[in-house]
């Protein structure tokens, strides 16, 4: 029977996730783990989020708005008179957007390296994926990526780019929204720790979508809710496009309660900040500049998997960079954390 499995899953592999703390703690009889391979907010969920979720519990034996509505006001009343859709996760709208708009053997261009799911959701989709390499101080060549990416009906950009860190000026993007004809997707799951602002130029253009997620700054990972800001024209082919009930109701009450906890936030925003300076200055390896909320880290002469296990073997858990295409193979990715799991992973990869 498994030669009914498409072919293209048999030749590539699925999404690399890191290992699990709570396996690396078993292995090695640990009762605390420094878990920073994930970029999530090491603090709970706002309290004001909180009890929405447990208030929406009780109606969880109904199916949920398929208009998302209390979200979408929420989203409204936070940004002003844009255009939404939501999913599950990010991932949900990269993947419902692709469905949308691209038929099997169109093109889909990705800048590398990147997160390794949009390959992975053209790649479902039948389309021809593309990729467009970075520089070698991994800054966009704006140029190239759209000469590459002309006729493609989606391009992938991330920016502040996962795993490098680094983001893309406001000027670029608008320089390949000018050059590509199809669409530009641009994930933005960690703008909020970068002080820049793209909002502006979905009013000057008709083919950009700005993706965002509630995993990082809102505490929402494992409520896996995103949504992205949309040209007027996409939300009612998305919908068509889309799986039913796709947001639960829990995920959406909470989500448009964290939009109204700014406090929370900002808290979280400044930590980072104050934490991405004190890598830079105390890891003995060479740390790249970074916008988001997690650092990419030269290890060499070590490997990326040599490394992430010896640190492991310590207590701490990061993310190996070797599964992201393109990227040489001594990267490590180590998410800001709680200030004991930050202090314990310098202590330890100094040691090193």
């Amino acid at each position: 029977m498994e030669q009914l499995v498409r072919s293209c899953y048999k030749k590539k592999s699925g999404y690399v996730f890191a290992k699990k703390a709570e396996d690396i703690a078993r292995e090695y009889g640990m009762s605390r783990i420094a878990r920073l391979a994930s970029n999530e907010n090491p603090e709970s969920l706002s309290p004001a989020a909180r009890e929405a979720a447990e208030a929406a519990l009780k109606t969880v034996n109904r199916y949920p708005d398929e208009r998302v509505n209390v979200l979408m006001n929420a989203l409204r009343s936070t940004y002003g008179d844009y255009h939404f859709v939501t999913g599950v996760g990010m991932d949900g709208v990269i993947e419902t957007i692709i469905r949308t708009l691209v038929d099997p053997g169109e093109q889909v261009a990705i800048s590398t390296p990147s997160f390794s799911f949009y390959a992975l959701a053209a790649m479902g989709q039948g389309a021809e994926v593309v990729t467009v390499p970075r520089e070698a101080d991994f800054t966009v060549n704006t140029k190239q990526l759209v000469k590459a990416a002309k006729t493609a009906k989606i391009t992938f950009l991330c920016s502040p780019n996962n795993p490098t860190g680094n983001a893309t000026s406001v000027e670029d993007v608008e320089e390949v929204l000018e050059g590509i004809e199809g669409l530009l997707f641009l994930d933005n799951a960690y703008v909020e720790f970068s002080g820049i602002d793209y909002l502006p130029l979905m009013k000057r253009h008709e083919n950009l979508v700005l993706g965002r997620t509630f995993s990082k700054v809102h505490s929402l990972a494992g409520l896996r809710i995103g949504y992205a800001f949309t040209p007027r024209w996409l939300p009612p082919w998305y919908q068509r496009a889309g799986t039913p009930f796709t947001v639960n109701s829990v995920s959406a009450a909470a989500a448009a309660a964290a939009l109204g906890d700014k406090g929370h936030a900002e808290r979280f925003i400044a930590h980072v900040l104050q934490w991405r300076k004190q890598f830079a200055a105390e890891v003995k390896y060479p740390v790249l500049p970074t916008d988001a909320n997690f650092v990419m880290i030269d290890v060499a002469p070590h490997t990326s998997d040599s490394m992430v296990e010896e640190l492991a073997r310590q207590g701490v858990v990061v993310r190996s960079c070797r599964s992201f295409a393109g990227l040489e193979d001594h990267y490590i990715r180590v998410s800001i954390g709680e200030d004991w799991e930050n202090e314990q992973f310098i202590r330890v990869i100094n040691s090193l």
